[in-house]
């Protein structure tokens, strides 16, 4: 499994000189795409209504559950980043700490299955399900992870957002009438002006 590990990422791992434009978009993919997550789950919570933005907290409680369990597959098995074990080229800058399963993949599709457990945001979900795979091959390309880091990340993300959405009835209420709470102390003014739902 390992070699076939090496093989894969040699295939994948951009080359000593790649192309500017490909590679562009690979630390874009790699780097910046994993913003939209903030930026979706916090724009659908201050604009959506009451169905979206329980659908939020479903997706931001699928994303820590998954990120959780990654820090714990990370402790148990520290597997050496690509460039930790002189392998491939690397084109940004990543630290020296366990490589499986990738930490960036694992919140972007925890996100994005999560949110496909509920009606409301189901093709949200599923177009970042699949924008997923670019940012798969783009941590692989700039030489940061393994492509079986990716699987794993995948395998963390499928469980965190089947429970998320299956324990929903346990916590959800709960916390979003918390949330909402928080959102009218928080946003009082903006309400009151008519920039942010109640």
């Amino acid at each position: 499994m390992e070699y076939f590990n090496h093989l894969l990422f040699a295939w994948l791992n951009g080359p000593e000189q790649p192309s500017a434009p490909v590679l562009f978009g690979a630390v874009f993919f790699a780097e910046w795409l994993i913003w939209a997550v903030p930026i979706y789950l916090g724009v659908g919570w201050l604009l959506g209504g009451r169905h979206l933005r329980k659908s939020v907290l479903i997706a931001s409680v699928s994303a820590l559950m998954g990120l959780a369990a990654a820090q714990v597959l990370g402790a148990w098995w520290p597997h050496p980043r690509p460039f930790m074990m002189g392998l491939g080229h690397k084109f940004i800058a990543h630290g020296p700490d366990a490589s499986f399963p990738s930490d960036h993949l694992t919140l972007w599709w925890a996100v994005a299955l999560g949110s496909m457990t509920q009606r409301c945001t189901r093709s949200t979900g599923a177009l970042m399900a699949v924008t997923g795979l670019a940012m798969a091959w783009a941590r692989v390309y700039v030489g940061v992870h393994f492509p079986l880091d990716m699987l794993g990340a995948l395998v963390v993300a499928a469980v965190s957002g089947w429970l998320s959405g299956r324990m929903a009835p346990l916590y959800l209420p709960a916390m979003y009438s918390l949330a909402q709470r928080l959102h009218g102390l928080l946003f009082g003014a903006l309400i009151r002006r008519g920039w942010v739902r109640e």
